[in-house]
């Protein structure tokens, strides 16, 4: 009864979080695989034909609407006539938009992260209340002693399982910051380059189209 009560306390939650951790870390591998793979390329596609046409570059930001850059891009172009100030806070406003879509589980990981070798403590702290409780006083070196070895053995594998299950998160949520932070980079960097394109169109006369 106790090794089931430990079972369902430990094991079960430690399962769960495995399963979820992977469900979400193949999620978020796909989801950065097609986003690194497009966005450089795009947003330098973009740069340069705004340079010639504004409007063509507008048409091209819709049809690849899926990339945060792109609808940071477009909500900024679609401001008629507005000025270098509000097209900056336009910037600013859709890429804090974006935030949330880049950061998506990040606290799902560290909940994980945190709990599971929570988890697995508890459960080696259970198994040893429980191999103990079964040496009798007077007993030691006996039958019963042997076996309360070999239950703290079984009792620590609960703390390696939990142990294993945040490492194998950690590594996954680090990588996934370090491409959040590049992507912020990114989005950074493009969107002054663009706010600059911008104010030169303007001060020579030449404001960019915006189509819906």
């Amino acid at each position: 009864m106790n090794w089931l009560i430990t079972g369902i306390v430990v094991a079960l939650p430690l399962l769960g979080f495995s399963i979820l951790a992977v469900a979400l870390i193949i999620e978020r591998i796909i989801f950065w695989s097609k986003l690194g793979k497009r966005s450089d390329r795009f947003v330098r596609e973009v740069l340069t034909l705004y340079r010639r046409n504004p409007r063509d570059a507008f048409t091209l930001l819709k049809q690849n609407a899926d990339l945060p850059i792109a609808r940071i891009f477009i909500a900024a172009l679609e401001l008629e006539q507005a000025t270098p100030d509000e097209f900056r806070l336009a910037l600013e406003s859709a890429a804090q938009a974006e935030i949330p879509l880049l950061k998506r589980f990040n606290t799902v990981f560290d909940t994980i992260i945190s709990l599971a070798p929570l988890l697995g403590l508890l459960g080696t702290i259970l198994g040893l209340i429980t191999s103990f409780a079964s040496l009798q006083l007077g007993d030691v070196g006996g039958t019963n002693s042997r076996g309360v070895t070999g239950g703290i053995s079984e009792a620590l594998i609960s703390t390696a399982a939990g142990l294993i299950v945040a490492i194998f998160t950690l590594l996954f949520a680090n990588t996934f910051r370090g491409l959040y932070l590049r992507q912020i980079a990114l989005i950074q960097e493009y969107g002054g380059q663009l706010e600059l394109l911008y104010r030169r169109r303007r001060e020579g006369g030449g404001f960019p189209y915006a189509t819906s």
